[in-house]
């Protein structure tokens, strides 16, 4: 039988309104309220109530940054479903992600940082990390995270890389599948050092010394000959045939950045299913809870259309919240004959929408 929802709990507001902060204490609450046996003072073993809120570390170091209005900006949106079973216990929960902002991946403004989870590898919290990950001890060797601001005083990226890293073995991460999730982070952070530059009178490009590439091929386990080449002359399909497209050095430039924005939105998934498996527990569901919290409105000098979407699907949800929580509300108080004077929560932006929809 399809579980039925209970409650629809949205949280809506601008960068730093408290929309994440307040999804985590209504995450704890309910998996307490709802907790199956309560968790005896020795016990090692993670319970279902411990991993749905664990699932908040891993999310927030690879998807919230810092922004000009707040430093623990969700750059992502996310609606979770806690189940119950007919009892009423809990009996598991899921992730859905939408719109991780990938342009932050290679590059911030002054007074932004990219992912916290490039400064908590960076912070010598877990002491094998930069060794295995070919890391230095400097983030301004990494182009793609340093561009803005490197530390946020009201963060302690040390103590983060601890949550993060606990919170991995609490959600049945094998070591492997950790410590290749780091790999991956860093081999975006390496493509940033990744150099090229015109062959003669030619627009041919070709590669400006090979170190990064050699680092980067060592990390994803591939041929880095093979990979400048690829990146430098790929091949493409023209109609049943294969043909070597010449690229200059912008064009090379432009691959490499949107290859680590899908590598690392690829990650981030990978992160979000890998939570998923581990709280589907195969118990009977008879009712779910649902909270979603969207990314925070943040006003950019220069919104890209990337910018445009998450703005874009954040308005329609707000819109979606103002008629289910005022407008529907409101004629159920008409209904019953409570003395009511409505109340318009404005559709302001509804212009926009359909704008947009056309």
């Amino acid at each position: 039988m399809e579980s039925k929802p209970n409650l629809f709990p949205t949280y809506s507001g601008e960068s730093g309104a408290g929309k994440t902060e307040n999804t985590k204490k209504v995450l704890s609450y309910f998996a307490n309220v709802g907790a199956t046996t309560k968790k005896k003072e020795d016990e090692k073993k993670p319970n279902l109530e411990d991993q749905i809120v664990q699932t908040n570390p891993p999310l927030e170091a690879y998807g919230n940054a810092k922004t000009t209005r707040n430093d623990n900006s969700s750059r992502f949106g996310k609606f979770i479903r806690i189940h119950f079973a007919p009892n009423g216990k809990l009996s598991g929960a899921d992730i859905e992600v939408y719109l991780l902002e990938k342009a932050r991946v290679i590059s911030q403004s002054p007074a932004e940082r990219g992912y916290h989870i490039s400064y908590q590898m960076m912070s010598d919290q877990v002491p094998y990390l930069k060794k295995i990950c070919r890391l230095s001890d400097d983030i301004y060797d990494y182009n793609y995270v340093s561009q803005g601001k490197v530390t946020v005083p009201s963060i302690d990226d040390k103590e983060d890389m601890e949550f993060t890293h606990t919170a991995f073995t609490i959600l049945n991460f094998a070591d492997q599948e950790r410590d290749d999730a780091y790999r991956l982070t860093a081999s975006v952070m390496h493509m940033g050092n990744l150099k090229f530059k015109q062959r003669g009178r030619e627009e041919q490009a070709e590669p400006d010394g090979t170190e990064a590439g050699d680092i980067l091929g060592e990390i994803l386990g591939v041929d880095s000959a093979e990979l400048y080449k690829n990146l430098c002359k790929p091949k493409i399909k023209v109609g049943a045939e294969f043909v070597t497209q010449g690229r200059n050095v912008n064009q090379v430039n432009y691959s490499v950045g949107a290859l680590a924005k899908a590598l690392y939105d690829r990650l981030f998934k990978w992160i979000v299913k890998k939570c998923n498996e581990t709280l589907e527990t195969g118990m009977k569901r008879a009712m779910f809870i649902g909270v979603l919290d969207i990314a925070g409105f943040e006003i950019f000098d220069f919104n890209g259309f990337e910018q445009i979407c998450i703005n874009f699907c954040n308005e329609k949800l707000q819109q979606f919240f103002n008629h289910h929580m005022f407008v529907l509300e409101q004629e159920e108080y008409k209904a019953e004959g409570i003395d009511w004077v409505f109340v318009d929560f404005g559709m302001d932006l509804q212009a926009c929408i359909d704008l947009f929809e056309k």
